[in-house]
């Protein structure tokens, strides 16, 4: 996990399925979750995909509320 990981989840969005549009930080947990069993997609977004669950499993996407909130940010 570096920085850019981090300022990746706060920016990058779903680019397929259910949740098409919707910025990796904002899935909910039920398809995280669903991808942690099933396995996630290979790449950059497989990547995401796992570090955002593991912050959602554990209790930690509030940590990223300060990337949200950082310069040029629309929330």
């Amino acid at each position: 996990m570096n920085n850019e990981h981090l300022e990746l989840l706060v920016t990058r969005e779903m680019p397929y399925g259910k949740y098409k549009g919707r910025l990796i930080a904002d899935l909910p947990g039920n398809y995280l979750n669903w991808f942690a069993r099933k396995g996630f997609p290979s790449g950059e977004l497989g990547q995401l995909l796992a570090l955002m669950q593991e912050l959602d499993h554990n209790g930690l996407s509030s940590l990223l509320d300060p990337l949200r909130k950082g310069p040029g940010r629309k929330r």
